[in-house]
């Protein structure tokens, strides 16, 4: 099976889009394609301990491509709240059977004065 994730971040405007296979529904292997420094360093390191077993991302201990993405942003100084780290688990859930493929989206406003 494959799955593909089309991510459109926000400000920084470095869409990007992941895709996670598989053939037996628990090891995941993921492509990215992002102009994003950044998220090239983190595909890199997705890659460096692929491929992923879904099912034991389900565990106690931190999502390691959650954790990739979590110390990459921070050591590199960006945005914290990117959302593709996150983005690229659920399409791995999604991949795996243990997510229903639904699109999310996110509606920023800045009210001002504030109530």
């Amino acid at each position: 099976m494959k799955v593909k994730i089309k991510i459109e971040p926000g400000i920084c405007n470095f869409k990007t889009t992941v895709i996670a296979e598989t053939e037996d529904h628990q090891q995941i292997t993921f492509k990215f394609g992002s102009a994003c420094e950044t998220i090239q360093a983190f595909a890199k390191e997705v890659a460096e301990i692929s491929p992923v077993n879904a099912i034991q991302t389900l565990g106690p201990d931190e999502n390691p491509i959650l954790a990739i993405g979590r110390g990459l942003l921070q050591a590199k100084g960006c945005c914290e709240a990117c959302i593709v780290p996150a983005a690229t688990a659920k399409v791995m859930q999604v991949a795996a059977n243990l997510a229903l493929p639904q699109d999310v989206s996110m509606t920023i406003t800045k009210e001002w004065p504030p109530p």
